[in-house]
């Protein structure tokens, strides 16, 4: 078990290191873009289109973080009621559910739209679009991980599952 939790601590770093990284280049560009089209009157179209994909990014990496602290947002008016056993039964459905989300929206439907969009460009940046919707697969895996990392903690009671409701 010791090891699944370097594991997800590893995965925490990365994923939050990367939303720190794309937030800061946010900021500058978003700056940047400022600057541009107030002080010196000449909007930048690249700035513009990279801020657009840059959010998309940090938004995806940052709902895996999400995903993999069980801090995501649920109602749970139907598990409050339930026994401990049930409960933890229910929380692991949950997230057979998500990993099954992740494995068929985002990791396949995420590589089928990155095939099919690799041979068009984004109108200012010039770069391919399916390196822009790369980031779905790669946060589908990242969800699938971080899903299988928390029914494993949930079957061996290595976190409670009270906590997060």
């Amino acid at each position: 078990m010791d090891v699944l939790h370097k594991v997800r601590k590893a995965l925490d770093s990365i994923t939050g290191g990367i939303c720190v990284f794309l937030f800061s280049v946010m900021v500058i560009v978003g700056t940047y873009q400022i600057v541009t089209r107030f002080v010196f009157n000449s909007p930048s179209t690249i700035s513009e289109e990279l801020l657009t994909y840059t959010f998309a990014w940090m938004a995806m990496f940052a709902a895996a973080l999400v995903f993999g602290k069980r801090d995501h947002m649920r109602m749970s008016f139907l598990i409050d009621h339930l026994s401990a056993s049930k409960r933890k039964n229910l929380e692991i459905f949950i997230e057979l559910l998500i990993v099954a989300f992740a494995v068929i929206v985002l990791i396949y439907g995420g590589f089928s739209i990155m095939k099919l969009t690799m041979t068009q460009k984004t109108a200012s940046l010039g770069i391919m679009m399916g390196v822009v919707y790369s980031v779905v697969p790669i946060t589908g895996i990242l969800i699938s991980v971080y899903g299988i990392l928390n029914i494993i903690d949930l079957a061996t009671d290595s976190i409670d599952s009270k906590k997060e409701v």
